[in-house]
Order: structure tokens, then C-alpha cells, then sequence
């Protein structure tokens, strides 16, 4: 019989070779990948430079405390006029972007939901005008939608002389949304440090009231309580100071219409155009994550006397929401980055605002930077905010 070789076991075998050692691999491969983006960065850099000391171009950022020389038709949050800096402009656009991912995603969702639960629903005439609507809207492109609005609704309304009035003392035309405007008096401060004290008691009692639920298994009016807190503190406080508080209604003159405030037509069919489209894709995520959740959680809910209405809210959609966070944040950041698409109907945005500055100071290359680092930051806060929120929702082993 042939003598084997057998390898003596020691501590010398025992060692496993560095190049076969995954952890060690990895260093390996992440030290060269940092390197390698590190030399693409610093090549970048140099060329760019290199090209701009060609060109007999400035760089820097110091343009920034030059005078704009250029007025921005919707400035509600910021003092703003020609003699302004560039600085005071971007930020301007910076606002205004926000406004509108705000409002747009707010919107967005509610009818999201609605859609997505109409989708499901056992009428049928509901369920085909959802789907219809679905359909419809995320086969077409977003700017289209927007052109849409711009063009083939707001600016056919009437002109300021024939506005159509609605409640409230609004009126609509085509140069926009009137409606009237708050005029703060002295003490009115105080009404702001009531809704800032409803929001934080809001809070706590969200948590006492999950609590006491998890302890006892009875509920407790949050909603009502909630409501309570966040409009009634602001009523109290004004109340306190003998309501230091009017209102500036639009009134409609020979031509135009004088006072309250206005949210012009570029504000409001992005706004409308980003809100309907991305519902759209909300409404998808909304009955994937719906179907989702076993059909018999729904049954045992039924078993214990719940009706539809309640179980869809209490049992179904709480459930859901755990499918339905992750890809709504993608939903929330395309419609942000889409907000962009105002250049293409004049609403101020930081796009637009940036282009001018640009084509003002020839200064590219900081423009597109500023560009790059404020969306990166809107999406990464946002992104970050979503991944807390989801992290709260999500199921705890025990």
C-alpha cells in the first residue's frame, strides 16, 4: 500500500494564507477602490482647473456677494429685490423648491392612498377610475403634465375682471389663487408658542396614550385630543391677547384685484402637476403593500365584528406600511428632484434661479456645484428621515 503524505498539524498549517482570507481581501479591495476614486477626483479637480486658467475664466465663490441685478417674480419667505445679493437669490430658490416638495409630497400621498385603497375597492365603477387614473398618468411624462396644467387649465381660466369667487372670500383667475391674508398684531407671537407647545403635547400624548393601550388594551382619543391641543392652544393664546389678529381680504377692483394674498399660476400647476403624477406611482405602492398582508388578518378582524371601514384603518394599512415606506421614499425624492422641471414654465426655483445667476456670472462650474450639494442634501435628510420612520415601524421580534 502507498505511503501517504500527510501534512503534520501545527501552528505554522494552521495559519490560513492572507490572500485567501476573506476579511483581509476585503480591506484589500476597498483600500484600492478608495484610491482609484480618490485619483479620478483629483484628475477631475486638476483638469478643471487647468481648463478655466486656459479660458482666462474666474472661479471661486465669491460672486456670491455680488449684486444679483435681477428681480424673482415669488419671494414669500425673503425680502428680495434687484439690489440683492446672488446669495440672497439662491437662497430664495432653495425655499421656493422646498415649498413646493413639501406641499407636493403632503398632496401626493393623501391621494395616493386614496387611489391605491380605490383601487381595491369591490365597487366597480371606483375600481376602473382608479386604475384609470393610474394609467394615465404614469404613462405620461411629467413635464407634459405640467404643460398640461400650465397651459391647458390655469391659463384658460378667466381673466382678473370675470374671477370666479369661492368660499371664503377666494377668488381664482388665470393670473392665479387669491385668498386672504393674516395680519399679526401685537402679541400675536404668542400664538406661535401655543402651536409649538400643542405639536411637543401632542407628542407625548401619542406615546402615553400607545402605552396605556399596550398595557390595558383600552384607546384613547388621540386624534381628537391631537386636534384639540394643535388649534386650540393658538385660539387660547390669541384669546389671551384680545385676538391680535385680522385678515386682508382680496377685493376685486375695476381690473385687478387688491390685497389678500396671491399663489401665482407657475406655483400651482407644478405644485398640481407633481402632486397628480406622483400619486400616481404612491397608488401602486400603496395597493401592492395592501395586498401584502395576509387575506386572514382581515378575516379574524371580521370574526371579532370588525367592519370594512375599520379594518382597512386599524388592522390592514398599519400592517402594510411596512411594504409601502421603502419605495414611497424613492416616490418622495423623484418628486423633489422633479421639482426642477419649473424652469421649463418660469416658476423660481432654485434651477431657475441658478441658470440666471449663471448665465449672469459665467460661473458654471460653482452653479452646477451648488446645484449637486443642495438636492444632495434635500434627498439625504429626506432619506434619512424615511429610514428613522420606517425603523419605527417596523415589526420587533421578541
Amino acid at each position: 500500500m502507498a505511503s501517504q503524505d500527510i501534512t503534520p498539524v501545527g501552528k505554522d498549517s494552521a495559519k490560513v494564507s492572507l490572500l485567501n482570507d476573506p476579511k483581509f481581501r476585503g480591506y484589500i479591495f476597498q483600500a484600492v477602490a478608495v484610491l482609484v476614486i480618490a485619483g479620478l477626483v483629483y484628475w477631475m479637480v486638476n483638469n478643471t482647473i487647468a481648463n478655466l486658467q486656459r479660458a482666462n475664466l474666474a472661479s471661486g465663490f465669491g460672486f456670491l456677494d455680488g449684486r444679483s441685478g435681477f428681480d424673482i417674480s415669488s419671494s414669500p419667505y425673503l425680502a428680495y429685490s434687484s439690489d440683492s445679493t446672488y446669495l440672497q437669490a439662491l437662497w430664495v430658490g432653495i425655499l421656493n423648491t422646498l415649498t413646493v416638495a413639501f406641499a407636493g409630497i403632503i398632496t401626493a400621498t393623501i391621494i395616493g392612498f386614496i387611489i391605491g385603497i380605490g383601487r381595491l375597492s369591490h365597487n366597480w365603477l371606483i375600481r376602473k377610475i382608479c386604475t384609470v387614473y393610474v394609467e394615465v398618468f404614469r404613462n405620461i411624462p411629467p413635464l407634459l403634465v405640467i404643460f398640461f396644467w400650465y397651459s391647458g387649465v390655469l391659463s384658460v381660466l378667466p381673466q382678473a375682471r370675470q374671477s370666479i369667487s369661492l368660499p371664503f372670500n377666494t377668488f381664482l383667475n388665470n393670473r392665479g389663487f387669491f385668498f386672504p391674508a393674516p395680519v399679526f398684531g401685537e402679541g400675536a407671537w404668542l400664538a406661535g408658542v401655543g402651536l409649538l407647545v400643542g405639536i411637543a403635547g401632542t407628542f407625548f400624548v401619542r406615546r402615553w396614550a400607545y402605552k396605556r393601550q399596550m398595557a390595558t388594551g383600552q384607546q384613547f382619543p388621540v386624534g381628537w385630543t391631537s386636534l384639540g391641543l394643535i388649534v386650540g392652544l393658538p385660539v387660547l393664546a390669541l384669546a389671551i391677547k384680545g385676538f391680535p389678529l385680522s385678515f386682508d381680504y382680496p377685493v376685486l377692483g375695476a381690473f385687478n384685484l387688491k390685497g389678500g394674498s396671491q399663489v401665482g399660476p407657475e406655483f400651482m400647476s407644478l405644485f398640481l402637476a407633481l402632486s397628480f403624477y406622483t400619486a400616481a406611482f404612491i397608488a401602486e405602492i400603496v395597493r401592492a403593500g395592501i395586498r401584502g398582508v395576509g387575506k386572514g388578518q382581515s378575516e379574524a378582524a371580521h370574526a371579532l365584528g370588525l367592519r370594512a371601514g375599520p379594518t382597512t384603518r386599524l388592522v390592514v394599512v398599519p400592517q402594510a406600511m411596512r411594504i409601502i415606506i421603502p419605495p414611497l421614499t424613492s416616490q418622495y425624492l423623484n418628486l423633489t428632484k422633479n421639482s426642477s422641471l419649473a424652469v421649463a414654465i418660469g416658476y423660481p426655483d432654485l434651477v431657475a434661479v441658478g441658470g440666471t445667476i449663471l448665465n449672469q456670472t459665467n460661473r458654471s462650474i460653482e452653479v452646477v456645484t451648488i446645484w449637486l450639494v443642495v438636492y444632495l442634501s434635500i434627498s439625504v435628510l429626506t432619506s434619512l428621515f424615511m429610514n428613522w420612520f420606517n425603523a419605527k415601524m417596523a415589526l420587533v421580534e421578541r
